[in-house]
């Protein structure tokens, strides 16, 4: 896959999708007696998040590694359940659950491995799914909740995430690049990142940690193409797997997007039929009454 052209950002991450072959938004959504549940049918494809690796520094290894049983898919998802138990609406509830498995699956892996990268994909992710949900400290509790349920820390998410985007911030495309060469917390995590990368089966890939590079390239306004190319090439990772996995993170932006458009035209359609049924029983009342 080519090396992305236009530049780095999620809005232009969205964009690319149209004109692109991108499927109907019709495809993903569809109507029953609890109204509409949101589909996507590519969304395992970019749940399926690849692990591996050994203990390194900057990393907090998996709680079930070794001899420790790990839970069923039905109990983290119980988990989740019990810690959260208002309803959310199908068209995020949908995805969270999909989300939910698909994680469990990765977080129990025998070799699983939590670092700061991976932690503001997921975060990255997290707030651009849930953007635009009716209510903001709901939201948070759902995120809490998500991830208690898979044994982690929520807290412990936030923090390296908004420490990784405060260091981006200060940051420009060469001195991003160029982490190696100097000293301090964030450069010693991508030093050790880039050392587990470089060990053949000792580090812990995923299309989150494709989505946490893509979010410093955009924080440090990195918005040269060939800058990935670069950053890629000094953590020792796979730039076809990262261009691979941004453009299935597009499509799903881009279908979130649509869902949404649709999601809003159904319940202004519905508000509008309860609203003309309200005005038709009203003049049929004062027709009885006169």
């Amino acid at each position: 896959m080519s090396a992305i052209a236009a530049p780095l950002s999620f809005a232009a991450l969205g964009r690319r999708g149209e004109g692109r072959g991108v499927p109907s938004p019709a495809r993903f959504l569809g109507s029953n007696s609890d109204g509409f549940r949101f589909r996507f049918s590519a969304l395992s494809d970019y749940l399926r998040i690849r692990t591996s690796g050994s203990s390194s520094r900057a990393v907090v290894l998996c709680m079930c590694a070794s001899t420790e049983v790990p839970p069923t898919v039905a109990e983290t998802k119980s988990n989740f359940l019990l810690a959260y138990k208002r309803p959310i609406p199908s068209i995020y509830n949908t995805v969270l659950q999909e989300l939910l498995v698909q994680q469990h699956l990765t977080r129990y892996k025998k070799f699983y491995q939590y670092d700061p990268v991976f932690a503001l994909g997921f975060v990255t992710v997290y707030d651009k799914l849930m953007e635009g949900y009716p209510s903001n400290e709901d939201r948070e509790a759902i995120f809490k909740a998500y991830v208690r349920a898979l044994n982690e820390d929520p807290e412990q998410y936030r923090v390296d995430a908004l420490k990784l985007e405060e260091w981006a911030q200060s940051q420009n495309a060469a001195s991003l690049v160029e982490f190696s060469a100097r000293g301090g917390e964030i450069e010693e995590t991508l030093k050790g990142i880039s050392e587990r990368a470089g060990a053949k089966g000792s580090f812990s890939y995923s299309r989150f940690f494709a989505v946490g590079l893509f979010r410093l390239l955009e924080l440090a306004n990195a918005t040269d193409p060939t800058v990935l190319d670069k950053l890629c090439t000094a953590l020792n990772v796979d730039k076809r797997s990262v261009d691979r996995d941004l453009d299935v993170y597009r499509n799903l932006l881009t279908k979130l997007v649509q869902a949404k458009e649709l999601l809003k035209e159904y319940i202004d359609r519905e508000k509008k039929k309860r609203e003309e049924r309200a005005s038709e029983s009203q003049k049929a009342n004062e027709a009885i009454t006169t």
